[in-house]
């Protein structure tokens, strides 16, 4: 089973959500998400500045297996980039929470995160998967 963080929000395209203030968030793919692309070796994030907008593309994820767009669970301007990864991809297999977090993004409209999961309403969405 995959790990589901408490405390997290999830969205249903597999990106967490973790509050760093009322208006910035930092954002990762799941514990689920990395397992189902297998070994990752290319990550392509925006730039720090760059707009993101809910449910559309925010860059994309290589695995050996596919090319997967990453989808941005949220709306704003991304004030941060895990530059990380760009020589060590395979730290969102290892570690999807924490060393493997992908932006920081100051939201825009604070109030998309009610649409997202909980970490229990997210854990039943994957387990029906």
């Amino acid at each position: 089973m995959s790990d589901v963080r408490e405390g997290l929000a999830y969205s249903r395209e597999h990106e967490w959500v973790e509050k760093l203030s009322e208006t910035r968030v930092r954002v990762g793919i799941s514990d689920f998400a990395q397992e189902q692309l297998g070994d990752l070796v290319f990550v392509e994030l925006p730039e720090v500045g760059a707009k993101v907008t809910m449910d559309e593309s925010l860059g994309s994820i290589e695995s050996v297996k596919a090319v997967s767009d990453i989808f941005s669970p949220v709306s704003g301007t991304v004030v941060e980039v895990n530059g990380k990864l760009e020589n060590d991809p395979e730290a969102i297999n290892q570690d999807p929470y924490q060393e493997g977090w992908l932006v920081v993004i100051e939201l825009s409209d604070p109030d998309e995160l009610n649409q997202l999961l909980t970490a229990e309403q997210y854990a039943e969405f994957v387990s029906e998967e």
